[in-house]
């Protein structure tokens, strides 16, 4: 279980740091400038998240895939 929680946050980590700092970062240009609109905030977000996805996406597999194989092989062990 501990495993499993450690490799959720490695995995989830680049993606959702990416998100925040361009979340912050378009959050001060809009007080800066007060344009307030929401959807102004959404769309930079997403493409962040789908080009971090895109980058970082086989590693994030990777790392799924050996927790799996490390998990069912523990399996034939678990009493």
């Amino acid at each position: 279980m501990d495993q499993m929680l450690w490799s959720v946050v490695i995995i989830a980590a680049p993606a959702v740091a990416v998100v925040m700092i361009v979340g912050l970062v378009i959050s001060v240009l809009q007080v800066a400038t007060q344009l307030q609109e929401m959807t102004l905030s959404y769309i930079p977000k997403l493409l962040a998240a789908a080009l971090m996805l895109i980058l970082v996406g086989p590693w994030m597999i990777q790392r799924m895939v050996q927790f799996a194989i490390e998990a069912i092989r523990t399996i034939p062990t678990i009493q």
